[in-house]
């Protein structure tokens, strides 16, 4: 058994100071206060010399890491976030893959999932290929622009992901959704959807809550416009996402608030609460530089239009700086970001045996300060 003493123990909603937490066969199997909790003769021992414990960290929207696609090479990008305090990642194929590529790199993704370096590959997010073909980095280059939604298609990405699928990003709007989506859930009944780079309605999102549409992706970037009528202000996907109880928001935290403005972070903390965000990285992997007047910005990237500009595409974060962000643009404690980067994204996917530090959760661990600089990290109680 391996106990971590002096520690700071980050609980889903509070602190508990000058503690001890014990690790045996890979889960958590206690916990408390130093002074009223006896350490068992024999336990290894490791001082974390004041310093927080809290559970892993928790990336359901990846597609890179250290400039590497996951669906290239899914065991150096999981690398670049394990040291950086991030024990799960979702590694996520976009909407730009045809058919056999998706096949190809699902495959990728799973034997590195076999692999010892594999171990905080926890499954596959698609953001797509069903979306809105107006919205996303490199739209015009989307090869499923004009195409139906039909069965010779996504079956065959259905059949190759089985349950490595956790998570599955569409468009309600899109005409024959609701087939794909029955047809997804029968692949996997535990999969979880998403609204993402839509313009659908209200309504048309609702509809989809029964089948498990739970969660907002990157939450209001790409998404619908909002109709203007005479003296009154219309809605779309954000109002949907803010208004749902039931639905979770991913934000994305960067250091200068460009894809959520820090005035905007803050009020969809107000409205969702702690328990209804989900921080997420997008990283990605882009090779353009920034525009003119971006050039300060270093944790975002850049990618092409159609007429020859420049977008924002994704980020260069890591989970940790973007638990930083969100506690310095919305004044979120430490407790707060680990919720909203570690228990949220744990919960939404289902993923239960993870997120929190509680008696019989996977040892996921990380050990930090006060501004999520990681020193040490544990998956299943083994330090990686």
């Amino acid at each position: 058994m391996l106990a971590i003493i002096n520690a700071e123990l980050v609980m889903r909603d509070h602190l508990i100071p000058e503690a001890v937490l014990f690790v045996e066969d890979g889960k958590i199997a206690g916990f408390g206060e130093m002074r009223s909790t006896p350490i068992p003769e024999g336990c290894e021992i490791l001082d974390a010399k004041g310093a927080y414990v809290g559970p892993g960290l928790i990336d359901i929207h990846c597609h890179a890491g250290d400039c590497v696609r996951f669906q290239y090479d899914p065991l150096h990008a999981a690398a670049a976030h394990l040291k950086c305090g991030t024990t799960t990642v979702l590694a996520t194929l976009g909407y730009g893959a045809t058919v056999p590529a998706y096949l190809e790199y699902i495959d990728r993704v799973r034997a590195a999932m076999d692999e010892p370096d594999g171990v905080n590959i926890g499954g596959i997010y698609m953001e797509g290929p069903y979306i809105n073909t107006n919205f996303g980095s490199n739209a015009h280059l989307n090869p499923w622009a004009g195409k139906p939604i039909v069965p010779e298609d996504y079956q065959p990405v259905i059949d190759k992901l089985g349950d490595l699928v956790k998570v599955w990003a569409l468009g309600p709007e899109r005409k024959g959704i609701l087939e794909f989506v029955k047809a997804a859930k029968k692949g996997n009944p535990t999969v979880k959807f998403t609204v993402g780079h839509s313009e659908a309605t209200p309504q048309q999102i609702e509809a989809l809550m029964p089948y498990g549409l739970c969660i907002g992706t990157h939450h209001t970037n790409a998404t619908g416009t909002i109709v203007n009528y005479p003296e009154c202000r219309g809605v779309c996907v954000d109002e949907a996402v803010n208004y749902n109880n039931d639905i979770y928001a991913e934000i994305i935290s960067d250091s200068l608030g460009i894809h959520v403005d820090p005035y905007m972070q803050r009020l969809i903390r107000k409205i969702k609460g702690d328990d209804k965000i989900i921080l997420i990285t997008d990283q990605t992997a882009y090779k353009e530089p920034p525009p003119p007047g971006f050039e300060h910005i270093t944790d975002l990237f850049f990618s092409p239009r159609a007429d020859g500009t420049t977008d924002v595409s994704g980020s260069k974060l890591t989970l940790n700086v973007a638990c930083r962000n969100w506690m310095k643009h919305t004044g979120a404690s430490l407790v707060d970001a680990f919720r909203c980067a570690s228990y949220n994204p744990a919960r939404a996917t289902g993923m239960t045996d993870r997120g929190e530090i509680a008696v019989g959760k996977r040892a996921d661990l990380i050990i930090t300060d006060h501004k999520m600089n990681i020193k040490k990290v544990f998956v299943g109680g083994k330090v990686r």
